[in-house]
């Protein structure tokens, strides 16, 4: 044992001869005798601590009178600088010093690790106190321990056993005995062995002895009940988790088959019977690799890599049923459906889903606007590829499912108009738009609006370069479009991209169910040269039918005025003139109140409409694509992300043509609010709710004067003037499109008590 360098050499001092003498002497000793002192180094086993001479001197003269055991608590005990040190007790390097922790280790143990320790001279020295009354312990407390001795020995065959060895440790903290006060005092006492009188290393310390004694503990560390404990512990644990981890397991599989037998339809596909190996490596991880698809619902996920028109069928079924009608008011897909101008398409659109337009959904676009996100080429740069790849085909499977079209049906429409963008098709240079995910999701829809009967209005909303520079075109800025410095490249690659798409749309599959084919959404004429404009127009309308589309293309009447497409683009058959109408985009019309609006839905809008359907005086064929029944402009991001409305005064678009910085509600002063407008239809008062449905129907009226009408848009975050499906749930729009309650037949009220200002 090491000790403080402090001390004096003497202690330290060994006398190698009497410590050998003395070790001979007890190892030759007959094991019968009762001498007390070498019944005292017989039990002198187990620790490193070192006997005083007082505490020798005390159990001798203790073992000499009638081996009466003195009470510990009575024995003197000397302060420590005061007990002298036998000089034969060799100092322990302090590698093999028995500090208190490895003291309580041995005890818990039950281990005193003497070289004399074994089983036998055990037995042989219980035999002896056994045999004389006069023993320190009783016969009761050696039968104790003798029991005690029986199950550490069973313990070394069966580990298992760690209750009846938790059980001894606890009997052996309970039989200690307090030892004499210079023995504890210098911490020697070994617990188990009477008055403590025994060194960690018996009466030598040789190093040898020591290294063995140290192999002996680490070979017999398996005996410790802690130990024991511990793994049988971790064992339960294991098991635990493992049963939970099953049940998790076969709750998952008993939920999909739940969920997979509770879906619509026979012809919902997985990939349950599919192998990755199925689809070749260098499809893997791309859009043809349904692995990697957001979802598989409706899908053909069968790998095949063919195309038509350079454009993937992949997802799609090779059957199709044309059978259905979408209602009794209109003829099923297969037939014909007649003439527009008598049976005009009552419609809606899929607005602000595979074209983004930030008013719609705006929880995609609710940043910082110091980082300036204010449409999809700017979201998709912030986002990077993989962020923007997974954003944006979650919105494409979420925000437009089947039963989208199952409402569309069950609202007595029977058209719907699909916005879609030219990055279905290809991407150039370096857009950062997500390449080709839309135009899997556009082929699903296309097959779900022919399950409930509902005809095809395909329309390409955004176009390279930019046709109009707002951001549902995807670039919000400048129109690089028949314009600029890439102008004419831009409107190549958009004949490019007709050429393709129509090639592909000219399949059987889609001659009765397509039956408008959109070349541009509002191509912004006022900022264009309108010669080009028609000739590329020209160009787009040739593709299209030499490739062998039938349906009637669509062209937007790039806010020229209806009088003013008189005579042009003559001779085109099925080519249609697309109006958008709305009020509150006018800083002059936005003023109109709410009677007014109303009026000027019925009689101006029907005049118009009246006057382009004549080619004596307009353009002939006219359809109106988008409108709504919004009579502010109040939506957050309408007008775009941060340039404010019209309505309260603060629309910014830094032209002085088109800014509003003056309120422009019909009060057009500060008492102007949004705060009606945006609120939820549940408080709207019945007096505003009657307008709102009377404004709509107005519109639908005059539309159909023309070739008909697609409401803008379905449905959106938290605009419900702008979501025919809130639209229909708050009870301001007919609830079935072709049964309206006001025909412009009758004169419209003051809407009396209803406030102008919100």
């Amino acid at each position: 044992m090491a000790r403080d360098d402090s001390e004096p050499d003497h202690h330290r001092h060994r006398d190698s001869e009497t410590r050998h003498k003395r070790h001979k002497k007890r190892r030759s000793r007959d094991h019968g005798s009762r001498d007390a002192t070498s019944a005292s180094e017989g039990t002198s086993r187990g620790k490193s601590q070192r006997l005083s001479m007082n505490a020798l001197a005390q159990l001798n003269e203790h073992n000499t009178r009638d081996h009466a055991p003195e009470p510990p608590r009575d024995r003197e005990r000397k302060p420590k600088r005061d007990r002298p040190r036998r000089e034969e007790y060799n100092v322990v390097d302090v590698e093999y010093d028995s500090p208190r922790r490895e003291r309580r280790m041995r005890d818990d143990y039950g281990h005193s690790g003497g070289e004399y320790d074994t089983p036998r001279r055990e037995r042989r020295r219980k035999e002896e106190y056994r045999e004389d009354d006069r023993g320190y312990e009783s016969r009761e407390r050696e039968e104790r321990r003798e029991r005690r001795r029986r199950r550490r020995e069973a313990a070394d065959t069966e580990d298992d056993e760690d209750r009846p060895r938790e059980r001894e440790r606890r009997h052996r903290k309970k039989d200690r005995r307090v030892v004499s006060g210079a023995i504890v005092e210098e911490g020697r006492a070994v617990p188990e062995l009477r008055g403590g009188a025994a060194s960690k290393h018996s009466s030598y310390d040789s190093y040898d002895s020591i290294v063995k004694e140290k192999e002996k503990e680490k070979a017999s560390a398996w005996y410790n009940p802690r130990v024991g404990n511990k793994k049988k512990k971790r064992w339960i644990i294991a098991g635990i988790a493992l049963v939970v981890l099953i049940i998790i397991i076969v709750v998952a599989v008993v939920v999909s088959k739940n969920n997979n037998s509770g879906d619509s339809g026979s012809d919902k596909s997985s990939l349950d019977n599919m192998s990755e190996n199925d689809v070749p490596p260098a499809a893997r991880g791309t859009y043809l690799d349904p692995f990697t698809w957001y979802d598989t619902t409706d899908f053909n996920v069968t790998y095949t890599n063919e195309t038509v028109g350079d454009l993937p069928i992949m997802g799609l079924y090779t059957d199709w049923d044309d059978s259905k009608a979408a209602n009794d008011k209109v003829p099923a897909i297969e037939k014909s459906w007649g003439d527009y101008a008598k049976t005009p398409a009552r419609g809606v659109n899929l607005g602000g889903w595979l074209s983004l337009e930030p008013f719609i959904t705006p929880s995609l676009f609710n940043y910082d606007s110091r980082l300036g996100i204010i449409d999809e080429w700017t979201l998709c740069n912030h986002l990077g590829p993989k962020t923007a790849a997974s954003t944006l085909e979650k919105h494409y499977a979420t925000f437009v499912t089947e039963q989208t079209f199952q409402e569309i049906q069950a609202a007595g429409l029977d058209h719907v108009r699909i916005p879609y963008s030219y990055w279905a098709v290809q991407t150039y240079d370096n857009d950062p738009y997500v390449f080709r995910t839309s135009w899997r999701y556009l082929l699903r829809a296309i097959e779900w609006a022919r399950k409930y009967g509902l005809r095809v209005n395909l329309d390409l909303h955004g176009l390279p370069g930019s046709q109009n520079g707002w951001n549902h075109s995807g670039r919000q800025g400048v129109v690089n479009w028949l314009n600029g410095t890439d102008g004419d490249l831009n409107a190549q690659r958009s004949l490019d991209v007709h050429d393709r798409l129509t090639k592909f749309f000219a399949q059987d599959r889609y001659k009765n169910i397509i039956t408008f084919y959109g070349l541009a959404n509002e191509p912004r004429m006022v900022s264009l040269p309108a010669a080009a404009v028609t000739s590329w127009t020209t160009q787009a309308f040739d593709l299209v039918r030499k490739n062998g589309v039938a349906a009637n293309v669509v062209f937007g009447d790039g806010f020229m005025g209806l009088a003013n497409w008189q005579g042009k683009l003559a001779g085109m058959d099925g080519l249609v003139l697309d109006v958008h109408q709305y009020v509150i985009f006018n800083n002059d019309q936005i003023v109109y109140t709410h009677q007014k609006k109303v009026q000027y839905a019925c009689d101006g809008w029907s005049q118009q409409t009246l006057q382009s359907m004549d080619t004596a005086t307009g353009f002939g064929p006219t359809m109106f694509a988008e409108w709504s029944q919004a009579d502010t402009d109040c939506a957050n991001y309408l007008t775009n992300v941060g340039w404010g409305n019209r309505w309260t005064g603060t629309y910014d678009s830094g032209n002085v043509s088109t800014q509003a910085l003056t309120p422009k509600c019909p009060a057009q002063d500060s008492s102007c609010t949004c705060d009606g407008a945006n609120a939820d239809p549940s408080t709207y008062s019945d007096t505003y709710k009657n307008f709102l449905k009377m404004f709509a129907e107005a519109q639908m009226v005059s539309f159909e004067k023309g070739w008909g009408w697609w409401y803008w848009t379905w449905d959106t975050e938290d605009a419900p003037q702008w979501s025919y499906k809130k639209g229909l749930a708050a009870g301001i729009l007919p609830a079935k499109a072709y049964d309206k309650d006001f025909n412009c037949d009758s004169d419209v009220p003051d809407f009396q008590g209803l406030s102008e200002t919100f």
